[in-house]
């Protein structure tokens, strides 16, 4: 018997990866976060399965359900959103999983901010631009932020942001960023990215709070850098035809390159 904790992605439900798939096809027992799987994705349980909604159930709860599918000999499928290396609480399962000698794997899954920078048609890593992006985030009630892990400091590097979980609190993110990126400086926030009802504003640090209106559900990404909306930027020396690199050597790309 094996736990599978899997990745299921954003929200779309085809943006669920083909191990995720085939996982969840293999189990009789299907354990998932309700508040943020999208259902379409236990159509593919298969037929008879157990299917568990884990949004109300706590910690321990969630751990006898996996213990009772152990006891069975039955594999389970632990489905979280998004990917399962940031803010999943993955974690303290797999802590008491060993615990209790429990065998499980971890597939990934396509991340919310990577859906996000796809609707809004961006690169998120631009020469000459940014070449980092930091996944962050404000303190909550689930998990206070560790010291030094403040805004005003990602910001003081000039990379990209994208806050998760800070939509409610907007006044405070602004008034960080601000001093370093500049109220001109590039934003979006994306709403339920890749879901049927997805929503994204574009605007400015100083014009984002008469943007958004009334619009604070925190279901929702915030973007910050000038990659956002940059159009003047330098072209990677990847493609350049005087790079020279492996599988196309300076003086030596032919216009049809062999096939493998």
């Amino acid at each position: 018997m094996t736990v599978h904790f899997i990745g299921a992605g954003p929200g779309a439900p085809d943006l669920l990866t083909l191990r995720g798939r085939d996982l969840i096809a293999s189990c009789p027992v299907c354990l998932y976060a309700g508040s943020l799987v999208p259902k379409e994705i236990l159509a593919h349980c298969p037929p008879g399965a157990r299917v568990v909604n884990t949004a109300p159930l706590s910690l321990d709860e969630i751990i006898d359900e996996i213990a009772a599918g152990h006891a069975e000999g039955q594999d389970v499928a632990r489905l979280h959103s998004g990917d399962l290396s940031v803010w999943s609480a993955m974690g303290e399962q797999l802590r008491r999983l060993r615990e209790l000698g429990i065998p499980f794997t971890v597939t990934p899954g396509v991340p919310s901010f990577a859906a996000a920078a796809a609707a809004l048609e961006a690169e998120l890593t631009l020469p000459g631009v940014a070449q980092s992006v930091v996944l962050t985030r404000t303190s909550g009630r689930a998990s206070a932020m560790p010291k030094g892990e403040t805004l005003t400091a990602f910001a003081a590097t000039g990379a990209v942001l994208a806050i998760h979980l800070s939509v409610h609190v907007l006044d405070k993110v602004i008034a960080e960023l601000t001093p370093h990126y500049g109220a001109d400086c590039p934003v979006a926030v994306v709403w339920r990215a890749s879901w049927p009802d997805e929503r994204l504003v574009r605007a400015t640090l100083g014009t984002l709070q008469s943007s958004l209106g009334a619009e604070l559900e925190r279901t929702a990404i915030i973007l910050v850098g000038r990659t956002i909306e940059a159009k003047d930027f330098d072209e990677s020396q990847l493609y350049a035809a005087d790079y020279d690199r492996r599988y196309r050597p300076v003086g030596a790309s032919p216009r049809f390159p062999e096939t493998t």
